[in-house]
């Protein structure tokens, strides 16, 4: 498949550099585009690199220029870059299918228009399901749950009993949702699970990576708050409450109980000790590790987390003991030699108070 460089200019509605009659077979980021593909550059930096790369035209943002190769200025060169990939490499989208004769579905179990449900998958008794989902091989849906119009739940993964997912949410491979929650209530030298009658709510259009498990609350609801994007390999415990538009990134892990605002952000590894409130606009760089409430509108890092600035003056001191260390020697040194030149001399050398101010 190919486009000249003129056609690829009025899909994206650019403004063309060059000759618009240059053949575009591919497009590919800068380190991997070859000649023929369409590759990008949203700075004065990715310009630059431009030098080495081997692409027969470029993206470029609003404002940029390059005389090195032919070019397309659009408006968002991110978001016009993968509409031309696309073009290349279009999506392979299953035609709709219907019920497979060697999926189960409950006879009690509601289905809306347009539903596919592929060979393998399961689904229980008093299940609701609206019009235009898909569930793929090996999905198990339990008893009494929903899923609303437009979703799509990948191969594998699992709803326990009364999982509540919303519209237009996309749950990837292996996820599972509503299993019961770490707690035990410890008795006579025995750990005994504590109640497991709440559920999980996930609301519209979130996003939920493979092999993501998020637990049901005790008595009532773990909820995945509208447009929240959950990376894969995330933990979210018992009875939390994750705000709207929050994004988690690989293995996150919450404890139970904790609850977080709007647009929250958690790079990789953070942990979230139990009974924790995060306030909107938070973020948390990678690794952090929180044990107390935060505000929100700041950045905090680090274990335990701290806000930025003071997390890198604490680095910036930490690079410096080594230093120091040797400086508090040597001085050490010092004091004990003026010691002995002065009690060589007759002169009292009384030792430091313990309480001098």
């Amino acid at each position: 498949m190919s486009f000249t460089l003129g056609e690829i200019s009025r899909l994206l509605q650019g403004r063309l550099h060059g000759d618009p009659g240059t053949v575009i077979r591919g497009a590919a980021i800068n380190r991997d585009a070859v000649a023929g593909q369409l590759t990008l550059a949203d700075s004065e930096k990715a310009i630059a690199k431009l030098a080495d790369c081997g692409a027969s035209a470029v993206l470029i943002a609003k404002g940029l220029s390059t005389g090195l190769m032919p070019s397309i200025e659009v408006d968002d060169v991110t978001s016009a870059f993968a509409r031309a990939v696309e073009l290349f490499r279009p999506r392979i989208r299953e035609a709709h299918q219907g019920v497979s004769q060697q999926a189960h579905v409950d006879p009690t179990a509601r289905l809306g228009d347009r539903v596919t449900i592929f060979p393998g998958a399961y689904v229980g008794p008093q299940v609701t399901i609206e019009n235009d989902v898909t569930l793929h091989p090996g999905v198990c849906v339990m008893a009494g749950s929903r899923i609303g119009a437009r979703t799509t739940i990948f191969a594998n993964a699992v709803l326990y009993e009364g999982t509540e997912v919303g519209t237009d949410v996309l749950i990837h491979a292996n996820a599972v949702l509503g299993a019961y929650g770490f707690g035990y209530d410890s008795r006579s030298g025995r750990h005994l699970l504590s109640p497991q009658s709440g559920y999980v709510r996930i609301e519209n259009q979130v996003e939920i990576g493979a092999g993501t498990t998020i637990d049901r609350g005790t008595y009532g609801p773990t909820v995945i708050g509208e447009g929240s994007k959950l990376d894969d390999q995330v933990m979210v415990a018992h009875n939390c409450r994750i705000g709207r538009h929050n994004l988690l990134c690989s293995q996150v892990g919450i404890a139970g109980s904790c609850t977080t605002g709007d647009y929250v952000v958690m790079a990789g590894q953070v942990g979230i000790g139990d009974h924790v409130d995060i306030g909107s606009r938070t973020i948390l760089g990678a690794k952090a590790g929180v044990m107390g409430n935060i505000e929100g509108d700041a950045i905090y890092v680090g274990i335990p987390a701290t806000p930025h600035r003071e997390q890198m003056q604490k680095q910036a001191a930490w690079a410096k003991l080594p230093e120091m260390r040797k400086e508090f020697k040597a001085l050490q040194k010092e004091v004990e030699l003026l010691r002995r030149r002065l009690e060589a001399s007759g002169q009292r050398v009384d030792a430091p108070r313990s309480d001098a101010a």
